[in-house]
């Protein structure tokens, strides 16, 4: 694949809305070729009866069971709190106007 243009990365730089000097215009015109370099070398490869797949590790879930557990007493929990009301937090409304 041939190395990409000062053009091409200099609108690829505007698309992300990024300054570049010209020494990072360079530098990204290099490390970005080599990335599309390496995405073609992927792309000649035979991959015939490979089924698609979000991930190349098994999917297992290594989430614990729910235990029921005695928590924080409401007066521990509420202690640093700046501000508290019938055992709960009390914080300032929030409310947005269209």
């Amino acid at each position: 694949m041939p190395k990409l243009s000062l053009e091409e990365v200099e609108h690829i730089a505007q698309l992300a809305r990024l300054n570049l000097s010209r020494a990072e215009k360079d530098m990204f015109r290099d490390q970005l070729s080599a990335i599309l370099d390496y995405a073609d070398m992927l792309n000649q490869l035979d991959t015939t009866g490979v089924p698609p797949a979000a991930s190349a590790l098994p999917l297992r879930n290594v989430m614990r069971r729910d235990q029921v557990r005695p928590s924080l007493p409401p007066q521990d929990a509420l202690a640093n709190a700046p501000d508290t009301e019938a055992d709960q937090f009390r914080v300032r409304a929030i409310l947005e106007q269209s």
